[in-house]
């Protein structure tokens, strides 16, 4: 059994994205990971707006 729309943050080595109703949004980035790596590796429609920061340790 699953939840509906229990999920609203992912966290990866690579990347943080929030799930929204739009589709997964890009929040941070791992250190030394570019928006176009995350694009590639993402399946889902992702939403990149503007200026995506470096996740912070």
């Amino acid at each position: 059994m699953t939840g509906v729309n229990c999920v609203k943050r992912i966290v990866t080595e690579i990347a943080v994205i929030d799930v929204t109703k739009d589709g997964f949004k890009l929040i941070e980035r791992a250190p030394g990971v570019t928006v176009e790596e995350i694009v590639k590796a993402t399946e889902g429609k992702l939403i990149v707006e503007g200026d995506i920061p470096e996740m912070k340790l």
